[in-house]
């Protein structure tokens, strides 16, 4: 992984870029669709986070994005292998699949139905799943992305995702098997709260119920996460705003026991 981060100024034009292609698709999807994803992919500093970061490797083609909502991060993937393919990936990012196989699940019907309009004509095609993460299959994979969902379920259910999504990546056989899950610290009691209310607005206007959350403080997400066997970094990411969230960069030590 990355230690040095490249000057933003640098990359500004290849994420302009990257920002436009990966958005364009949800135009097919409605208005509401692409405003979302614009602004998503805009004012969320984990996704030029991954790549400037080189979270994303060429090796992580099977990829399993769970609560991923209406697939922006497979138009993302679709965009990146797009524009490496054309020449236009900077230097300093890198590489990223050539083609990803990717499988979203999402619990929310009108979100699946979103990403199927939207990113459907994809090539490869995603597969999207309407499941709850609980309990939908998972398949054998290189990388997991959780991004801001296992606060959703309490905390037994939440070990018992991970669990799932460690034996996914086991049975994956990569060497390089990685989990990016970002979660809120809920040691940082202000920003912790802030990134909740906001979460449970942000669920309303996708016309979804608001429903309960769980959250631990970054030190028993760190514990838990080893105790299932992974290496775990983690990365503040919250730049700009007012929240609590972290990155855990974990990676899969197939050699330690269960």
């Amino acid at each position: 992984m990355s230690a040095v981060l490249p000057s933003r100024g640098a990359t500004d034009n290849a994420w302009r870029e990257l920002h436009e292609a990966a958005t364009i698709p949800y135009k097919k999807g409605g208005s509401f669709a692409w405003h979302f994803a614009r602004g998503k992919l805009g004012r969320d500093p984990v996704f030029r986070g991954l790549l400037e970061r080189g979270l994303i490797g060429a090796q992580h083609r099977r990829v399993v994005d769970i609560g991923c909502g209406q697939g922006l991060f497979a138009s993302l993937l679709a965009s990146m292998s797009a524009m490496q393919k054309k020449g236009r990936w900077p230097a300093s990012w890198s590489a990223t699949p050539d083609s990803a196989d990717y499988t979203g699940i999402e619990l929310m019907p009108k979100d699946v139905a979103r990403a199927e309009a939207s990113i459907g004509h994809l090539q490869p095609t995603p597969k999207l799943v309407c499941a709850d993460m609980c309990s939908a299959e998972l398949p054998d994979c290189d990388l997991v992305v959780i991004l801001d969902v296992l606060h959703y379920v309490n905390l037994e259910a939440q070990q018992g995702v991970l669990l799932r999504v460690r034996d996914a990546l086991r049975r994956g056989g990569n060497p390089q098997a990685r989990l990016l899950l970002r979660v809120g610290d809920a040691s940082s009691r202000r920003g912790f709260a802030i990134s909740q209310w906001v979460d449970r607005t942000v669920t309303r206007v996708r016309g979804h119920k608001v429903s309960p959350t769980w959250g631990r403080p970054l030190a028993e997400w760190t514990a838990l996460l080893d105790h299932l066997g992974f290496r775990v970094h983690s990365i503040p990411m919250s730049e700009g705003t007012p929240f609590a969230n972290v990155l855990l960069v974990a990676d899969l030590e197939v050699d330690r026991a269960a």
